[in-house]
């Protein structure tokens, strides 16, 4: 009976010395860890322009409204359609009603359509802008970062944030007496790409005030665009 309860006394022991095995691991995994963040940026042109224009039309008739919107859109299209490296899109497109004055009546019906323009040639999507807002309305002018370049300057900032990371791991490891450094881990995170540079409408001249069509003048900048490298690294002690 004796040897038994030592046995099993043993056993418990040894189990126990077992489970705390994973719990020594964690805490030396940890030793001489260090976080570290480095940061890199540069200034991207903003290289694609992008032009919202629109027609808005009333009629007592909704489908002799519908009709109408869609010839001045057609129109606007075929001309589009003409000129080079113009990438097209339809926008939006919404008809409602027009009451009286006391709200209860239906007087008339009015509908907006846009067209939504996009080109890197911003000499051609501005001549061409300034001949359909003949017909059309100016909605608005963007510009953004076309995602070629956007991909392109990510690859270039990835390269320069992971440098500056490893200049840093250095720094860190020579400022402890350490022999070298382990990366344990590290995050890579690109930001400052822009949503569209938006110019209001009313920086820009209509065709109409004039005889002939203007060409709305244009300057995208720039946007500084960014790339973090988050992580933490191991120092080798001597």
């Amino acid at each position: 009976m004796h040897t038994f309860r030592r046995s099993a006394a043993l056993l418990a022991l040894t189990v126990g010395s077992v489970a705390s095995l994973p719990a020594l691991a964690a805490d030396a995994l940890n030793y001489n860890q260090i976080s570290l963040r480095a940061e890199v940026s540069q200034e991207v042109a903003r290289d694609l322009m992008i032009v919202t224009l629109y027609t808005e039309e009333q009629n007592t008739d909704p489908a002799k409204l519908a009709a109408d919107v869609s010839t001045t859109l057609n129109k606007a299209l075929a001309q589009a359609k003409q000129v080079k490296d113009i990438t097209l899109r339809q926008g939006s497109r919404n008809s409602y009603p027009i009451y009286d004055t006391k709200g209860q009546k239906i007087t008339g019906w009015r509908e907006r359509a846009e067209l939504r323009l996009e080109s890197a040639d911003f000499a051609a999507l501005s001549k061409l802008t300034g001949e359909l807002l003949g017909d059309l309305k100016m909605g608005g002018m963007d510009f953004a970062i076309a995602d070629p370049t956007r991909k392109s300057s990510e690859d270039a900032l990835l390269k320069e944030a992971v440098t500056a990371f490893k200049a840093r791991a250095q720094l860190a490891t020579d400022a402890l007496g350490g022999k070298g450094y382990k990366i344990v881990n590290l995050n890579l995170n690109s930001n400052g790409y822009p949503q569209p540079y938006l110019r209001a409408p009313m920086m820009m001249k209509a065709a109409g005030m004039d005889a002939a069509p203007v060409t709305p003048e244009v300057e995208a900048g720039t946007s500084q665009v960014s790339m973090t490298a988050d992580g933490s690294i191991e120092v080798l002690m001597q």
